[in-house]
């Protein structure tokens, strides 16, 4: 199960900063290349663990759980609903304010009404921070959030309601995949 995600990830290179271990790999950073394969393989995952009936929208943060998103939408016919970067001053956007371990800045959700149905997807839950700010926005707008799901799932943290991954990681000076998920 997951075979070229395990693979790839328990060989995928590193980066030192400080005391914190980054993984570079396609589904966290889009390096070296991001193989259709391992996206197929990830969307079919997701479609087995996640609860996808009468789901309006699936939604994805910018920009690493775009082509994850996208992959699923493609599979299942879920529109896709992007948490972007951007402010653009539509009606009803909201503005989210996110800080995770590494950085803090604005994102915007657009195009979304209370009542509506969606799942969360996004590549990597470390610090939780962008997945408890999108939580917290979801929230304040109406929208029920059926489902949540990551690829990778890096330490123990508690983002205030369940949230599956496929895969959870230990990483040091490199990767071991030490389960895969829900």
């Amino acid at each position: 199960m997951l075979e070229r995600l395990t693979e790839s990830l328990e060989s995928c290179k590193m980066v030192r900063r400080e005391e914190y271990h980054y993984f570079i790999h396609p589904v966290s950073d889009g390096i070296p290349v991001v193989e259709p394969s391992l996206l197929r393989e990830i969307a079919c995952a997701m479609v087995r663990v996640m609860e996808l009936e009468n789901v309006d929208r699936i939604v994805v943060a910018e920009a690493m759980g775009i082509h994850i998103g996208t992959a699923l939408s493609l599979m299942t016919d879920i529109p896709l609903t992007v948490v972007r970067k951007r402010w653009y001053g539509l009606e009803g956007e909201c503005a989210i304010h996110q800080v995770t371990g590494y950085s803090k800045g604005e994102l915007y959700i657009n195009g979304l009404s209370p009542g509506m149905r969606v799942v969360i997807v996004d590549d990597v839950l470390s610090t939780g921070g962008t997945m408890r700010a999108i939580l917290g926005a979801l929230d304040s707008i109406g929208v029920e959030v059926v489902d949540a799901c990551v690829v990778i799932k890096r330490g123990d943290q508690d983002v205030g309601r369940p949230c599956k991954h496929l895969v959870e990681i230990e990483v040091t000076d490199h990767v071991k995949v030490v389960g895969h998920g829900d």
